[in-house]
């Protein structure tokens, strides 16, 4: 009901992909079942790749969650997808402030964020309010303004799929396709959209060199913005009120949605706070902030120097802004352009 069968030829020529076309696994036993833990750079400056005991990843179950991820026949009116807002040239952001590609044509509330090195987020939307991807998916699945989707009708439409019930067995080991199977597939593709091939991650593993402009502006991001934007993942993957506004209003009909983290928390500390975003991928993520009201770098950087609103809960390291000469601005954003990684947006692992 309000479903078409779409893109089965994909959905059929996913089923066969190559190991060539998916990114790159380390095998490890671990009793039952098995698991793969993807490979991944050390300049992300991370131990280990976290995913849950109940959903280790698989190679069948990572190409069926990139088969859902493409599929619009998800979304109640069989045109909108996963990748409708996050699109991989576009390190999985849409380059919309706020999108209205979603069932209602409404626009949203909230700045589509990119999507990469997910696996070490224990919190994601820009305010934290979930806690997995498998929990996450289902906000936007079932979001009125953005898939729209009824559960029953999806299971209806994959039970009924000519391709999908083989897709699930051979990833899931089971002839039972529930909404929790499609949550944990999905969750599996993300899992592996890992971005670690930028300039900065080949000159961190001694591969190519930084100009001296972009060794400057390193300098300059680690004086002014690592406190926050901590170095391999660029995220401290906490959350700060960044002085955007002066008050926030709190309409019943929108739940605290001017609030930030604190429509989660309740916690009087996280008024006006949302999520430190990464500052990898930024020539590709604009526009920026949890609402896309900069268009540009230059416009956010015009804002920590004299747009920042004082209020009660901003972070401490922006009391005084940040002040930066127009040289050091221009070598902080030849920096920022290093933290691009072309060879996210063009991995063939990650697209349609």
């Amino acid at each position: 009901m309000g479903f078409r069968k779409t893109g089965l030829l994909f959905i059929l020529l996913a089923s066969g992909l190559s190991n060539a076309c998916m990114p790159a696994f380390d095998e490890v036993e671990k009793n039952t079942p098995e698991y793969y833990v993807p490979v991944y750079s050390s300049t992300l400056q991370q131990n280990d790749f976290p995913q849950p005991v109940r959903n280790y990843l698989n190679k069948e179950g990572v190409e069926l969650g990139k088969t859902l991820f493409f599929d619009p026949g998800l979304s109640a009116n069989g045109k909108v997808s996963c990748a409708g807002c996050h699109l991989p040239e576009k390190a999985f952001s849409d380059g919309l402030a706020l999108t209205n590609i979603g069932v209602s044509g409404l626009a949203l509330h909230r700045n589509s964020p990119a999507l990469f090195n997910l696996a070490w987020h224990d919190g994601l939307f820009w305010e934290g309010g979930a806690n997995d991807l498998e929990s996450m998916v289902f906000g936007p699945l079932t979001h009125p303004d953005e898939m729209a989707a009824d559960l029953n009708e999806v299971l209806e439409y994959i039970n009924t799929h000519e391709a999908y019930p083989l897709l699930f067995q051979e990833a899931f080991s089971s002839d039972s396709i529930t909404s929790s199977s499609i949550a944990r597939s999905l969750a599996q593709f993300m899992r592996t959209l890992i971005s670690d091939e930028s300039k900065y991650d080949q000159w961190k593993r001694d591969e190519t060199e930084l100009n001296s402009e972009e060794l400057k502006g390193y300098s300059v991001y680690q004086e002014h913005c690592s406190s926050c934007h901590k170095e391999g993942l660029f995220t401290d993957l906490s959350y700060h009120n960044n002085g955007l506004d002066s008050s926030y209003p709190d309409p019943p009909e929108l739940e605290g949605l001017y609030q930030g983290r604190y429509r989660i928390t309740y916690k009087d500390e996280d008024m006006g706070a949302y999520k430190t975003a990464s500052l990898r991928n930024l020539s590709f993520t604009a526009p920026y902030m949890h609402d896309g009201r900069f268009a540009n770098l230059e416009q956010v950087l015009d804002h920590y120097e004299t747009g920042i609103k004082t209020n009660e809960t901003l972070a401490p390291q922006l009391e005084n802004g940040i002040v930066l000469s127009t040289t050091e601005r221009t070598q902080l954003l030849a920096f920022l352009n290093s933290l691009n990684d072309y060879n996210f947006i063009t991995n063939p692992a990650y697209q349609k």
